[in-house]
């Protein structure tokens, strides 16, 4: 467990085969910290965050799990979201060609958010933004009713609802952002320092772990889990002490056929069986002839 809080703590999970595996870096790219768990949730992020001391500055994707694990474990520490994976909703929401203009210019102000590099393209970007809204807000806002009621209750509409919003998907690109901005998760690094993306941790650590368990196919999923543990212990540099931690997970014992322990019962004294030194058979040759 790491006793001295890093500056930056970088946070990533990615899944191998029916596994998450949560895992931790410091500015360094150094591991800090995994924990296993069957899907980014709040109990499994809080087991991670619990073997880490707060840091200043904390880099993230934004999960729902992630977000109240934050909350809960390290309430003073400064969120960065990611940018990638700001970019990446975006594009799910408007896709790469919009069709109207209120799309068109709201994708391009998701670009330009890759491209802010200091204090001013910043105050720069939420100008553009602000001005996106000021034209286009009404939008985001836009409701569609449904004509009629079906007779198991629900409304024909998309939704079942009586009403929806017009513009659901732009809705949702233009709250991203929106949101990000008004907890203050957008620009982080710019103001404490630290990366702006988890591109090194998901390229270096996770890439490596995966290239591991590629170039050793057909291990048990048991093994595949100490592969991928022996790749962080050796990016940690814990080599020298791997073989005094504890195994919290041990393999199941070999199941072997059970054995017949029947005693020996011993030559038989009275039996239905046929032998040769009976006489019983005819014998040819040169068999019994003195």
């Amino acid at each position: 467990m790491v006793t001295i809080p890093p500056k930056h703590v970088m946070i990533d999970g990615t899944y191998l085969g029916s596994w998450c595996l949560l895992i931790a870096t410091d500015e360094h790219h150094t591991p800090l910290a995994w924990q296993w768990c069957s899907t980014e949730s709040q109990a499994a992020w809080e087991a991670l965050l619990r073997q880490i001391p707060a840091p200043l500055v904390v880099i993230c994707d934004g999960g729902s799990g992630v977000r109240a694990a934050l909350r809960e474990q390290w309430p003073d520490t400064l969120v960065q979201r990611c940018i990638f994976h700001v970019w990446m909703n975006l594009r799910s929401h408007l896709t790469l060609r919009p069709r109207t203009p209120a799309g068109q210019s709201l994708l391009e102000i998701g670009k330009r958010l890759r491209r802010v590099t200091d204090i001013d393209d910043a105050v720069a970007w939420l100008q553009q933004l602000n001005d996106w809204h000021t034209v286009y807000g009404h939008l985001t806002r836009e409701r569609t009713y449904a004509k009629r009621r079906l007779r198991n209750g629900l409304w024909d509409s998309p939704t079942g609802k009586r009403w929806w919003y017009t513009h659901d998907r732009l809705r949702k690109a233009y709250n991203v952002l929106a949101e990000l901005q008004r907890r203050e998760h957008l620009f982080t690094y710019l103001t404490a320092g630290g990366p702006k993306t988890t591109s090194r941790l998901e390229g270096g650590i996770n890439a490596m772990i995966k290239q591991t368990l590629r170039l050793h196919r057909g291990m048990t999923e048991a093994h595949q889990k100490r592969a991928a543990e022996w790749v962080l212990i050796a990016r940690a540099g814990l080599l020298y002490t791997a073989s005094s931690m504890p195994v919290i997970e041990k393999n199941s014992p070999e199941k072997r056929r059970p054995r017949f322990t029947a005693p020996d019962p011993g030559p038989v004294l009275y039996d239905t069986g046929l032998e040769v030194s009976e006489g019983l058979w005819l014998r040819s040759g040169w068999a019994g002839r003195g």
